[in-house]
């Protein structure tokens, strides 16, 4: 396979609507999140924004969870997420001024994307959707010509060696169309003029839990590990319309490399550049530059053991 020149790994994920009926949406998000720290990505390096807390929800029948399945045998909202966006957090500006790095002096590291010319990095979005834009929290919306010129503006910073988009909502294709910055690979749950559809219900629940494309994404990630040989090729055909019902779409004219040449984990998975050596050396004073002698800790002179006792925490106030 043709290796990347990336140096490390970077993941934005992103569920843009609220309401206890939009529960599927939180599991989408969630369930990717979980699929990227498996495969290595660490949380100082996943921006995670849900614009709902649906394991805090009242209409929850199992407080503090999240599930994906009917059966309920995995909480992908887990023991350590951790969100960074949360609530109204998630909006459009705050989206675009966090891909574009035009966030406030004072937010914090980790709600910052400190990405580099070498990172490769998943942006997967999941919400409600139409021709040409993405709603977020049902009171406004991101366009495509927007988003495209984030991307541009990431590209003309030097923010990113590639891009993966992912999005899972109605007419999603829509939204990468207007792309034209380089080393972007895109892939949509619908074609434009179509809906994307739930997956099922889970009636303890009482709504849908995952949506169709994203379930068989899953599926598929399930397969991976971090030595996978799967590829690209093999992710965009992930969910064929029989089972979508809905036409996966998928662009590959900004991307430089073949996708049967990109191994999955390139976007899903986190590369670490280390060497190894099985070679013990012994670092000793005197066998490294003077300079750096600092680092050798000199040895202290023994000194004279000391007995200690605690004092009375109220001593005794005498007068005179």
């Amino acid at each position: 396979m043709l290796q990347s020149r990336h140096t490390n790994n970077w993941a934005v994920l992103v569920d843009t609507s609220r309401f206890w009926f939009n529960y599927r949406h939180v599991a989408n998000v969630l369930s990717i999140y979980r699929s990227v720290k498996r495969l290595g990505i660490p949380d100082s390096q996943i921006i995670l924004m849900i614009a709902d807390d649906m394991a805090c929800n009242p209409r929850n029948p199992r407080p503090a969870t999240v599930f994906n399945n009917a059966d309920q045998q995995l909480n992908v909202y887990g023991d350590d997420v951790e969100v960074d966006y949360r609530g109204y957090e998630v909006t459009v500006e705050n989206f675009v001024r966090l891909l574009t790095s035009r966030l406030p002096p004072e937010t914090p590291r980790s709600k910052q994307l400190l990405t580099d010319e070498g990172s490769n990095i998943l942006i997967y979005l999941t919400g409600h959707g139409g021709d040409g834009f993405l709603k977020f929290q049902d009171s406004e919306e991101i366009t495509s010509q927007e988003l495209a010129d984030a991307l541009e503006q990431m590209w003309q910073k030097r923010k990113y060696h590639e891009i993966f988009f992912m999005i899972d909502t109605c007419q999603a294709a829509s939204m990468y169309e207007k792309f034209y910055s380089p080393n972007i690979l895109a892939m949509a749950s619908s074609l434009v003029g179509e809906d994307s559809l739930s997956h099922h219900i889970d009636p303890a629940i009482g709504v849908y839990i995952i949506d169709r494309y994203t379930f068989y994404a899953l599926r598929f990630l399930e397969k991976v590990q971090p030595d996978s040989a799967l590829n690209m090729s093999s992710f965009l055909a992930v969910c064929p319309k029989q089972d979508c019902i809905s036409t996966v779409g998928v662009r590959t004219d900004l991307f430089a490399r073949d996708p049967a040449k990109v191994p999955i984990t390139d976007f899903f998975g986190s590369i670490r550049p280390v060497e190894l050596t099985f070679v013990p050396e012994e670092i000793l004073q005197g066998t490294m530059p003077p300079e750096l002698n600092f680092l050798i800790p000199a040895e202290e002179p023994c000194r004279e053991k000391r007995k200690y006792s605690y004092v009375s925490q109220l001593p005794k106030i005498t007068k005179d």
